[in-house]
């Protein structure tokens, strides 16, 4: 019964506040597997950022799907497509800032992704809105 209720409450929220929360769990998904990747797996973390990219599109594009832009009901394969292409192009803005925050800023790999993300999150919605979700 909460889950009915919580899934009624943000099918009521603004569209752009939908994005936000869902991009939020796919962030905070993205940023553990990136902290687990590192820590546990010692691996690079510009590595580890590209695997946990395909984790955090799966959570992404169905939180998008299932609630953001649900009301236009563009579903199937081509709009899989279309959205991996706009996660793609905002993963490529988000390696090469995130490069550049380690390398050349120095800071923190983990404050360095999270800056990133947000960055990016703003191109990626209307990107999202206006090609990947939009119906046929």
């Amino acid at each position: 019964m909460r889950a009915t209720y919580l899934a009624g409450l943000l099918a009521r929220l603004p569209q752009p506040v939908q994005f936000i929360a869902v991009g939020g769990c796919a962030a905070v998904t993205h940023l553990a597997v990136v902290g687990l990747l590192v820590h546990f797996a010692h691996m690079a973390p510009l590595v580890a950022n590209v695997l946990a990219f395909l984790v955090a599109f799966i959570v992404s594009y169905n939180g998008h799907a299932l609630l953001t832009f649900a009301q236009v009901s563009a579903r199937g394969w081509a709009v899989v497509a279309r959205y991996f292409a706009v996660a793609s192009a905002s993963f490529a803005a988000n390696e090469l800032l995130y490069a550049v925050a380690l390398d050349w800023l120095h800071w923190h790999y983990l404050y360095s992704l999270a800056g990133v993300l947000l960055l990016v999150a703003v191109g990626t919605f209307f990107a999202s809105k206006w090609w990947a979700f939009r119906p046929r």
